[in-house]
């Protein structure tokens, strides 16, 4: 059983908007697997995850291909371009059996998959899901790192996808985190100590210091 997932995450900015009829007709067996539409990824990454991408297909006949955009057309979901793109791309269920689309929108940071039939039986529904929600999203929350986003994504696919064991979504570092915090109560916690030492010394001292003056006068 083929499924789709989608998730959204952070905010638009003003870019141009891009349609079904904007992205390049490919065919299933065809060499391209990284469409970078949108100008994210770096030459580097790109190269990477071609080759990748490529050595998955001839060990193991499963094609995997990420599309960028800009921006969706008005009215249009990320969802609903990637499951138009996959049936545009792929039409009939034989070419659709081995596909694995994923697209990914800057403009917003969504990002959908859509699974064929056969490649669902390893990329499993809750796997897709953990793929866009944690693998992608994470590096996009930490400052739009789509290079990270993709790449990762890409090689926890290659690893299903081949019959290994999932790797699962990255770790999230909370240590750091969570150091700055107790810290920042220790702080807190002297400077209201500071505070009522200065009280008491001041409660102490100043009546001293008024009984000896008037004393002196």
């Amino acid at each position: 059983m083929a499924f789709w997932l989608t998730v959204q995450c952070l905010f638009p900015n003003p870019v141009e908007a891009t349609g079904i009829y904007d992205i390049p007709q490919l065919v299933s067996g065809q060499s391209t697997w990284v469409l970078d539409q949108a100008e994210v990824l770096s030459r580097v990454s790109e190269n990477q995850l071609t080759t990748s991408l490529n050595n998955l297909v001839n060990q193991t006949g499963q094609e995997v291909r990420f599309v960028t955009i800009r921006r969706l057309d008005y009215g249009e979901t990320i969802q609903g371009i990637t499951d138009k793109l996959f049936d545009k791309w792929f039409p009939t269920p034989e070419s659709q059996a081995n596909q694995t689309l994923v697209v990914l929108d800057n403009l917003t940071n969504n990002a959908a998959v859509h699974v064929g039939s056969e490649a669902s039986r390893l990329v499993t529904e809750s796997i897709a899901k953990s793929i866009v929600e944690e693998t992608m999203m994470i590096p996009l929350q930490q400052g739009d790192k789509y290079n990270q986003a993709v790449l990762e994504a890409g090689d926890r696919l290659i690893a299903v996808l081949s019959g290994q064991p999932d790797p699962g979504p990255p770790v999230v570092n909370t240590i750091a985190a969570e150091s700055t915090f107790t810290k920042a109560e220790d702080t807190d916690d002297a400077n209201a100590t500071l505070w009522v030492v200065g009280l008491v010394i001041a409660a102490t001292v100043i009546p001293m210091a008024t009984y000896f003056w008037y004393q002196q006068n």
